[in-house]
């Protein structure tokens, strides 16, 4: 299977010793390429290197460049392709994304490589001022709301579609469904941020933006990184299995985003923007 290393291993049971093969979810480099013309002249700059599993990787370079604000829609990429470079000892996956005649990248914005990757108050702000520059589906209306119970079957239907996960343990996921609970997308990797631009990558190619009328399950926790992802992509509501970070919370009210956690066992916390979920507390309050 895609994405899955089986390697002999010696298994443990108490005093008891085996030898069997264990299965791993493969992480190797992805280098991310741009080619774009400017002042006539063809130009390549290495924009990221990210460790992912592979697959995907057409949707992880398009859902990255998109949500760095790189690259503002699909129309603006011509092709995306692969390039392989030959090294001392190994070969580094390279992809190459191309843009069409007469589009410049906003290369500006990959300075927020620099805040997504770092924890400081500081950082964040600069990240979210950012967001608030180069994002088209911010703040955009809407009047979604979504039952408690169709929240606590999610995590369920999200789990029986994670194949690679069920043979190795060790993936990320991120979910797209509707507001009818129906799951339209789904992408693993080893990375959580990795999986979030795989999955708007998809989207992004499907012409199904901005994500406003979905909702985004996540298999672990909601970092500051993942929600502002989201937020480019115009998702309101963002449910993780795991727990929020403070920076994650506070990005989701800035920008008005609903944000649940620990949404496991008929269980969540709706930490901003309560009012998109109906609930019985929602109905007593009526």
């Amino acid at each position: 299977m895609l994405g899955i290393k089986r390697i002999a291993v010696t298994k443990i049971n108490d005093a008891e010793g085996a030898e069997t093969f264990d299965a791993l979810a493969i992480e190797e480099p992805l280098e991310i390429r741009l080619a774009f013309t400017l002042n006539g002249e063809p130009k390549t700059q290495n924009i990221s290197v990210t460790m992912r599993t592979p697959g995907n990787d057409a949707e992880l370079a398009a859902g990255f460049l998109f949500t760095e604000g790189i690259v503002k829609n699909a129309g603006e990429i011509a092709e995306v392709d692969y390039c392989f470079i030959a090294c001392a000892e190994n070969k580094e996956n390279v992809i190459q994304v191309k843009l069409r005649d007469g589009v410049f990248p906003e290369l500006k914005n990959t300075e927020r490589n620099f805040y997504t990757t770092s924890s400081c108050g500081v950082c964040g702000k600069g990240s979210i001022n950012a967001i608030r520059t180069v994002g088209d589906f911010i703040r955009q209306g809407d009047d979604i709301a979504v039952d408690s119970n169709l929240l606590h079957q999610l995590p369920a239907i999200l789990r029986s579609q994670q194949a690679v996960f069920e043979d190795t343990g060790g993936l990320h996921a991120s979910a797209l469904f509707n507001l009818d609970g129906e799951l339209l997308l789904l992408r693993e990797d080893v990375g959580r941020h990795n999986a979030l631009d795989k999955l708007i990558g998809a989207a992004l190619q499907l012409g199904l933006l901005p994500l406003n009328n979905h909702i985004l399950l996540l298999s672990g926790r909601a970092s500051f990184e993942l929600v502002q992802k989201a937020v480019m992509a115009g998702i309101r509501i963002i449910a993780a299995v795991g727990a929020p970070s403070s920076l994650a919370v506070e990005l989701a009210t800035e920008f008005d985003v609903t944000l649940i956690g620990f949404l496991r066992n008929r269980r969540f916390n709706i930490y901003t923007a309560a009012r998109r979920i109906l609930t019985s507390i929602h109905e007593n309050s009526n």
